[in-house]
């Protein structure tokens, strides 16, 4: 098979053998695909070097003879979000989660499209712990995974004032007493569930019951091997390495 000017974002990209690269990307019309960019740490390849580093949009041509596709050209698009900081391990996370959610040689337009709005979002500068869940939402929600979060597993309309853990298979379930500690700790407000529901931003104490929700449930897909920025987060000593989660405002 033949890729022709086709756009996608890059999503990582490591040395192979002594002057290539494996890079996979998020193609609009094929899903997750991996290339493999032949001779290009040479110095009359740094044109195509920088297009292949991780958040860059690029145009590219390649040719499907296995798992892995040879790289033909790639150029492109515009210029990646330059992010430091915190927003930068948000856009690590940004690439980590969707090359590990995305089955290769999937297409789905609607992943693409949430990938495009939230690596738009990062470079300008939004809320990174809102960009993020809404990220997740539209994740999920593309790979077929996704919930009405407007109402729990039975039905019933999501009572604002209520609180919710997540079930990866059946949707939000609502806690019913304190007496499930642990439902309680990986739990949601409804307030935050709607406003999912709504695409509007929750109140800042409704972001950390959230962020723990929706980890849950990706860590319910992802298996028993995590996240390499939840690892990093918990070394850099913001965040307790028993329970990896993220950023305390709501973070990846």
């Amino acid at each position: 098979m033949r890729y022709v000017a086709q756009p996608a974002f890059v999503l990582h990209a490591r040395p192979w053998r002594e002057t290539s690269l494996l890079v996979e990307v998020l193609s609009a019309e094929h899903g997750r695909l991996g290339l493999v960019a032949r001779g290009v740490q040479g110095p009359k390849r740094q044109v195509l070097r920088a297009a292949l580093q991780p958040l860059q949009w690029i145009r590219f041509d390649a040719v499907q003879t296995g798992e892995m596709a040879r790289l033909i050209a790639a150029e492109a698009q515009d210029a990646a979000p330059r992010l430091g900081g915190e927003a930068m391990l948000a856009g690590f996370y940004l690439n980590e989660l969707t090359l590990r959610m995305a089955p290769r040689q999937d297409p789905a337009p609607e992943l693409y499209e949430a990938y495009a709005q939230a690596r738009s979002r990062l470079g300008v500068g939004e809320p990174l712990g809102w960009t993020l869940r809404r990220y997740e939402r539209d994740l999920l929600e593309a790979l077929g995974f996704g919930f009405d979060w407007a109402h729990d597993g039975d039905g019933a309309a999501i009572d604002p004032a209520a609180r919710y853990r997540l079930d990866p298979e059946h949707g939000p379930r609502r806690v019913l007493s304190d007496r499930g500690h642990g439902d309680r700790s990986s739990a949601a407000t409804g307030r935050a569930l709607l406003s999912l529901a709504t695409d509007r931003q929750p109140e800042a104490n409704d972001l950390p019951g959230l962020r723990r929700a929706m980890r849950s449930v990706l860590s319910y897909h992802l298996g028993p091997r995590g996240l390499k920025s939840w690892e990093m987060l918990a070394e850099l000593g913001r965040v307790a390495p028993r329970t990896r989660p993220d950023q305390s405002d709501g973070g990846n």
